[in-house]
């Protein structure tokens, strides 16, 4: 961060104020007493000029950094938010966690629950979904492909349990009335998380390799069966947002615009963790051009698995990505990875050329 002293003398202010590019940039107002004032902005010098004025002698120092995209702009936000905010600064900043669809393995008999927190205790989470209502619809269309319960309580199965709908249905295994035992309902269980964790290919493969055995035994009838049975699969897999994947199996490669000339930034998300970003420059290496396929894959190659920050600090920056690729104002690409092994290499260096072709705007050089 770039600071400096507010000065009392206005004609000083505009000397300070001419040396700073009207460039996009996050800063911070520091007053006399209480929290500073933290905020983005895409002209840095209008913005500043209109604030030093309006608060003219309540402040003792301001302090700026330029970036190139807006996902690294909510990043450094967020950073300094919770340095200098105070325990609010998620409210501050209107961070909102983004909804998961959590698969309770804690529980006798197991169920899911659409919710915005990500706990230690083990569970499978899917997500994160653009908002609450296209998670739940998710989460009661892909349950109708199982027999896994959607009640919310905590089951005493008994024969003389009253039920409900689902089970008269076909649609649930009815443990509340011992219809089946704990095996067979996590045997069940297993079959969800699977499905969660695989994407969905857990029940797609089998289900297409069965309509095409049944075809080539012209079991017709069998064949437009499973063939229905495909169909709504895809259906179901069709409901997911952009994002969503199982958290352990969460990878992608977030392409925006460099503060710098020549430059794009790469954001990593392996595993459900945000890695931070790696910057390629599109410069000489001993007088040859280098070649941006192995540049990337050498810089892939450095991303490991292993889990970073704290649980809250993983939520959060989840939230952060999120946020940035569902809205309307996303500045740059994200690649989904199944993968890590298998990278899209062809399709992330297009990506990376498209970002670095782009729309430039002020490059503060000097300053950044």
């Amino acid at each position: 961060m770039i600071e400096f002293e507010i000065p009392d003398d206005p004609a000083e202010i505009e000397q300070v104020l001419e040396s700073i590019p009207d460039a996009p940039a996050v800063f911070l107002l520091f007053p006399h007493a209480g929290k500073p004032y933290l905020a983005r902005t895409n002209v840095l010098r209008r913005r500043l000029r209109r604030m030093l004025t309006s608060l003219k002698g309540t402040l003792e120092r301001a302090s700026y950094q330029f970036t190139g995209s807006r996902l690294e702009s909510q990043f450094l936000i967020w950073e300094l938010a919770r340095q200098y905010l105070g325990a609010g600064y998620r409210d501050e900043i209107r961070l909102r966690l983004p909804p998961y669809i959590k698969l309770i393995l804690t529980n006798p008999f197991p169920r899911t629950v659409v919710t915005r927190q990500i706990a230690s205790t083990r569970a499978v989470y899917f997500g994160p979904f653009r908002n609450r209502s296209t998670a739940a619809h998710f989460e009661s269309e892909f349950l109708d492909l199982f027999q896994l319960r959607r009640c919310q309580e905590d089951l005493a199965p008994s024969p003389d349990h009253p039920g409900c709908i689902y089970g008269e249905m076909g649609k649930c295994l009815r443990p509340c009335q011992q219809a089946v035992g704990p095996a067979e309902y996590n045997a069940e269980t297993e079959r969800v998380a699977e499905f969660l964790r695989t994407g969905g290919r857990s029940i797609a493969g089998p289900a297409e390799n069965a309509r095409d055995q049944l075809s080539a035994a012209m079991d017709f009838e069998g064949a437009a069966m499973m063939h229905q049975r495909c169909q709504r699969i895809g259906e179901v897999l069709g409901l997911r947002d952009e994002m969503v994947a199982e958290l352990g199996h969460l990878n992608a490669i977030a392409v925006v615009p460099s503060v710098e000339k020549n430059a794009v930034e790469l954001g990593w998300l392996r595993a459900g963790y945000w890695k931070g970003f790696s910057r390629i420059e599109f410069s000489m290496t001993e007088g040859k051009p280098f070649s941006l396929d192995a540049r990337l894959r050498e810089l892939a190659l450095g991303i490991t698995p292993q889990p970073t920050g704290t649980p809250v600090e993983r939520m959060e920056q989840l939230a952060i990505l999120a946020r940035w690729r569902y809205s309307s104002w996303c500045d740059g690409e994200m690649l989904m990875i199944d993968d890590w092994s298998k990278i899209p290499y062809r399709r992330l260096v297009n990506a990376v050329a498209r970002i670095a072709h782009g729309p430039k705007s002020a490059h503060p050089s000097s300053h950044s």
